[in-house]
């Protein structure tokens, strides 16, 4: 392949893996490398979640260098590289070397064990003082800041650490620390400290909260030079960060000094922007209308693999209660943003699969019919829907109903006390009652989505459509689920594993050519995003019944266990 043909390098740091994608300037993945990351968990504190930027970027490095061997393409012909990564914090100290963010007599020292998850719960009371200050910065939040969020964590890890040694620290949400691995330049992007860093959009950082707080010292005579945005200077989603490439990272990297990097996108909202410019297909028929700017404003991007996130964009901002955002210039200059999200869906899947005691047997069924366990499960359902003489799944879940939130709610209740339930249940242990758990599990799933997507258009948002990316995509059923439950079409993208790293392969694309307006980053998106399959709602008047009433069931659940929390507490006074 000639080095004169311009290709862009997406790399997409997850949860459990860093995958590179080498892509073509018509979004053609020319080849890709996944390599798995280590998580450290605490046998004593379920709520620990950690890794190391070192790490992942020893398997960047080793993914990208194998894209350009499958591919054969020279490293002259990359013109940009674009990060996307989970919204976790990344500390490191002013010559980028990694501090340790675990609990014990190492904190704060060099070392690996530098990155607090997302799914990390340990500032659990930080969140709570930061909900009870009432500042501006919780209006952009959804009024309820997350424990997940980057500021609750920031604060732990002042109470935890030697007051010397916090003072050394760089706080990095984990995109923009990468951009700053690759480039040398700690400059962070408006996706990262708006979203999750209590960066207000249009007023900046908001030196009364972080003094209200107990963490004052971060305004540095307003420099913020732990938070890397000294006088407010952050970036656009895509613009060029720093020279490019360092000579170091370059190396690192097989790649050219130089070469643009693209300030990066937390991966939900690069999963936005890898879908919601597709074309789709109807019945086999590709749409032949090239969606415009404006009609991003009705899609719901959904990015769902370990847990779920819900992204819309608006011209203007929109709040939504117990839904984050409005962020302003998140992905698009000028544009606001929201994201709705669930804690745990992919997870909380397999956690009811796995847990059931008739596992083993469905495990050992697959085996020996050299199936996937979640199509033997529906082979299981279509055996019992044929015994119980029904239509639907839907109907054999009809009188048993299961509220999903294992791991607190993230949206639109913004309560991570918040846990699952199921009503119903019988004296039953069987494959069969795995086969209905799992069915009910996805459900659930759909049945929050519903709320939420609900909650958005509520506000002002007029959501029509919700177009798909993540491990979920690929389930038939789940997608047909979605559809029926949220009355929507559903737009599945060409590859459910591919449309996130796509994403960040654009931010190389708008680095590269200096794209700076938000109609010319559209135009690189349809252009280089592949056309989906629409999945139309297609539930019958009976199912569609059911699931309006499962609904009014489920909202009804969650004020009946904020009744009985509430009961419980005032009986323990």
């Amino acid at each position: 392949m000639g080095s004169d043909t311009p290709y862009f390098i997406g790399i997409d740091v997850g949860t459990g893996s860093a995958r590179a994608s080498l892509v073509a300037q018509n979004g053609e993945i020319k080849a890709s490398s996944t390599k798995d990351t280590i998580t450290w968990r605490d046998q004593h504190d379920h709520r620990i979640f950690e890794q190391s930027t070192n790490n992942i970027w020893e398997q960047i490095c080793t993914a990208v260098k194998e894209v350009l061997k499958e591919s054969n393409v020279p490293a002259t012909a990359v013109k940009g590289l674009g990060f996307d990564a989970t919204c976790s914090l990344a500390v490191s100290d002013f010559d980028a070397n990694p501090i340790i963010v675990t609990k014990g007599n190492d904190i704060g020292k060099n070392g690996d064990r530098n990155i607090i998850l997302w799914a990390d719960h340990r500032a659990e009371k930080e969140a709570e003082l930061i909900n009870s200050t009432g500042s501006i910065v919780l209006n952009y939040v959804g009024g309820t800041m997350s424990l997940e969020m980057e500021v609750p964590k920031i604060l732990w890890l002042k109470k935890h650490m030697d007051p010397a040694l916090f003072a050394r620290c760089q706080f990095f949400d984990l995109p923009d620390f990468f951009t700053y691995k690759a480039t040398g330049d700690n400059t962070r992007s408006y996706c990262s400290t708006t979203c999750k860093c209590s960066f207000v959009p249009d007023k900046g950082w908001q030196p009364d909260f972080f003094e209200r707080i107990g963490l004052g010292e971060l305004i540095d005579d307003g420099n913020w030079r732990q938070m890397g945005t000294a006088k407010g200077q952050v970036q656009a989603a895509g613009s060029p960060v720093g020279k490019g490439l360092s000579r170091q990272a370059a190396e690192e990297l097989g790649l050219v000094e130089g070469t643009a990097v693209g300030s990066g996108l937390i991966d939900a909202y690069a999963g936005w922007m890898g879908t919601v410019a597709a074309r789709y297909t109807e019945n086999g028929q590709l749409s032949t209308i090239l969606p415009s700017l404006d009609e991003s404003r009705h899609r719901l991007a959904a990015v769902a693999g370990t847990s779920t996130c819900h992204i819309v964009q608006g011209r203007e901002g929109v709040f939504v209660k117990g839904v984050w955002g409005p962020y302003k210039d998140a992905a698009f200059p000028g544009w606001w943003m929201n994201e709705g999200g669930q804690s745990s869906t992919g997870q909380l899947i397999d956690f009811i699969i796995t847990t059931h005691t008739a596992y083993p047997e469905l495990k050992e069924r697959a085996k020996q019919e050299g199936k996937a366990i979640h199509i033997v499960l529906l082979d299981v359902l279509e055996k019992l829907r044929h015994e119980n003489h029904v239509d639907t799944y839907t109907e054999l879940t009809k009188h048993i109903h299961f509220y999903p939130d294992f791991h607190g709610n993230r949206s639109p209740i913004a309560d991570p006390r918040m846990r699952g339930s199921i009503v119903g249940l019988e004296l039953e242990s069987s494959i069969a009652d795995l086969a209905r758990k799992y069915y009910l599990t996805l459900e659930a799933i759909a049945l929050q989505t519903r709320h939420i997507v609900e909650a958005l258009n509520m506000a002002g948002h007029d959501i029509t459509s919700l177009y798909m990316s993540g491990g979920q995509a690929k389930n038939v059923v789940m997608m047909q689920l979605f559809a029926d439950t949220c009355n929507i079409p559903i737009v599945l993208p060409k590859s459910h594993s591919e449309a996130v790293v796509l994403g960040a392969a654009m931010l190389g694309r708008i680095a590269a050519e200096g794209v700076k307006v938000g109609e010319d980053m559209w135009k690189i998106m349809v252009e280089m995003t592949p056309a989906g399959t629409l999945v139309a709602p297609n539930a019958s008047s009976k199912v569609k019944k059911l699931l309006d009433a499962k609904y009014k069931i489920f909202r009804e659940t969650i004020d009946i266990q904020k009744r009985w929390r509430q009961e419980i507490e005032e009986a323990s006074e």
